[in-house]
């Protein structure tokens, strides 16, 4: 209250009454930032019969960026009339017939926002029409709010309630900001994706809203970013290509298994939190990891890009889709029993030392001063063709090569946290700084591995283990071992599940075939193994603001 209290006071003011509200008469007070009200209190002095005014603590202030809207109320629709007043109420509605609501963003904690009400009373009708013009006025001078959208719900997505969610608890709020909506309820996977590349008119809309879990947000993003690049002739199948940001921001109204991307942008996964931040406004930078095998696209990425563990169980679980959101946890289990590893080389382009590290602890929030900053094409250490060439071959170049048997490779473009992981696989990522953390689990025994999940879940450093490094990196290369000779020491130790190779006698090598992991993208099965990512820093932008610190949340 003290910040807004300091926006009231370096603003003129733009109106200045004298109103009711429940029981109570108010001052009320509106500039470009603030809409206050303080409780005025009549204390009468007996023994000189001299009336005072006197401002008690029962105060009151909002941001005018967070007003939903402001409207004429009746009667029946006051908020008097639901204390249980109702006499009461009726005789200062006969006092006080003009009478105006203002809808505004309230907060619950847990990162949750809820619409409230506020009703004032005025003396008269024109008192009561000027407040409600003024504010009107202001809510227009508010260009990042968005006047059109265009929505798609995915009617299937995790418990199939994305309409009901939509009808019952997002629709009314668009329509109490006078939001129009277009909206298409998809029939068949990839249909919004489709339809954004080809036939949607984008010029029509400020904004482009997805109902659903992180699928259906896969969908929004590869349908927006291809209509981007399409759209300024670039081609995606370029590693190396610089993409065009998307104009248009993405809304997620959170209504599917998992809903990732809602709690690193929003910290929670609840549908009217996003539908009030799509409402007000917001915009949250974020970086997107595209993703290649030989010069040619295969997905982009915001969130995770699993190799080994992550990928096994994700491939085990798409084999028992029919049994729900449960599938997860049977797959996960049965993959840490099996306990695979993998052999592989992984070489990467670390970020610069003032984009700090994943072990920092510098959590990214609303307003992170880490994700200010976006470099220009200039400062990209991206590396020419001949460059890269020699970067196979060594670490020149500023790339770094570490090969290895992994139990698992990860790279976390957010924290990635969730209910069950808290803190997420990565902590300290961030949403829009141009990098992504590579973490990556080497060889170890099953009890240690054990360690490093549980890890998870709980405050410790996931990343405090021998077998564990991570790094923050700009983009990165992973190359499975292929056929590649071996020692009879090697053979001993590889996983049953990996085959078997011949028997050689003495220290000679043979050939032998080494059995690939598969990676997720953000939920999806890539079909290569040998892939290339690259972060393009802040290509897109959602309707949110980060997660907000506990202070602000007050």
């Amino acid at each position: 209250m003290t910040r807004l209290s300091e926006m009231m006071e370096k603003q003129p003011r733009l109106l200045s009454s004298k109103l009711f509200q429940r029981h109570r008469q108010f001052e009320v007070v509106l500039n470009r930032s603030v809409l206050a009200w303080k409780e005025i209190e009549r204390s009468r002095q007996r023994s000189s019969g001299i009336s005072s005014e006197s401002e008690t603590a029962h105060s009151h202030a909002i941001q005018v960026c967070e007003i939903v809207a402001v409207r004429k109320s009746e009667e029946d629709d006051q908020d008097d009339t639901k204390t249980g007043g109702q006499k009461k109420a009726k005789q200062r509605y006969q006092l006080y017939p003009h009478a105006f609501t203002v809808s505004y963003v309230r907060r619950t904690g847990q990162h949750q926002w809820r619409c409230s009400d506020v009703t004032f009373h005025c003396a008269n009708q024109a008192l009561c029409e000027e407040w409600i013009q003024v504010i009107n006025e202001q809510l227009s001078l508010l260009a990042s709010r968005p006047k059109s959208l265009l929505v798609y719900i995915n009617p299937y997505g995790g418990k199939r309630r994305g309409k009901r969610i939509y009808e019952q608890k997002v629709a009314p709020l668009f329509r109490r900001a006078s939001i129009s909506a277009d909206v298409i309820v998809t029939e068949r996977a990839n249909h919004a994706r489709d339809h954004l590349k080809t036939e949607a008119n984008l010029d029509k809309y400020d904004g482009v809203v997805c109902v659903g879990g992180d699928g259906m947000f896969s969908e929004i993003l590869h349908g927006l970013v291809t209509r981007t690049q399409t759209d300024h002739g670039v081609d995606q199948n370029q590693p190396d290509a610089e993409l065009v940001p998307c104009s248009l921001r993405i809304g997620i109204i959170p209504a599917g298994s998992t809903d990732c991307i809602c709690f690193a942008t929003v910290g929670t996964n609840d549908p009217v939190t996003s539908a009030l931040h799509i409402i007000v406004g917001d915009s949250q930078p974020m970086d997107v990891c595209s993703v290649h095998h030989n010069d040619f696209f295969l997905r982009y990425s915001v969130s995770l890009l699993g190799y080994g563990f992550y990928g096994d169980v994700l491939t085990d679980s798409e084999r028992k889709r029919w049994l729900g959101p449960a599938r997860y946890d049977l797959s996960g289990v049965k993959t840490f029993l099996s306990h695979n590893y993998y052999e592989g080389t992984v070489s990467f382009l670390p970020a610069e030392d003032d984009m700090g590290n994943p072990r920092d602890k510098l959590q990214c929030r609303s307003g992170c001063h880490v994700c200010q900053h976006k470099p220009s094409s200039k400062d990209k250490p991206w590396e020419t063709s001949e460059e890269k060439e020699k970067s196979d071959k060594d670490s020149s170049s500023g790339w770094s090569v570490i090969r290895g048997k992994f139990i698992a490779i990860n790279a976390a473009s957010m924290s990635c946290a969730c209910p069950r992981s808290p803190k997420g696989l990565s902590p300290s990522a961030h949403l829009a700084d141009g990098t992504t953390d590579l973490i990556l689990v080497r060889k170890c025994s099953r009890f240690d591995f054990l360690r490093h999940l549980l890890r998870h879940t709980n405050k410790e450093d996931q990343f405090d283990h021998s077998f564990v490094e991570v790094h923050r990196v700009r983009t990165f290369r992973f190359q499975p071992r292929h056929q590649e000779p071996v020692s009879l020491e090697d053979l001993s130790e590889t996983p049953k599940k990996k085959g078997f190779g011949p028997i050689c006698s003495g220290q000679m090598t043979c050939n032998y075939s080494k059995a690939q992991s598969s990676w997720t993208c953000d939920g999806e099965i890539l079909p290569h193994a040998a892939i290339q990512a690259s972060v393009q820093c802040q290509l897109i932008r959602l309707f949110a603001r980060g997660i907000e610190e506990q202070q602000q949340q007050q």
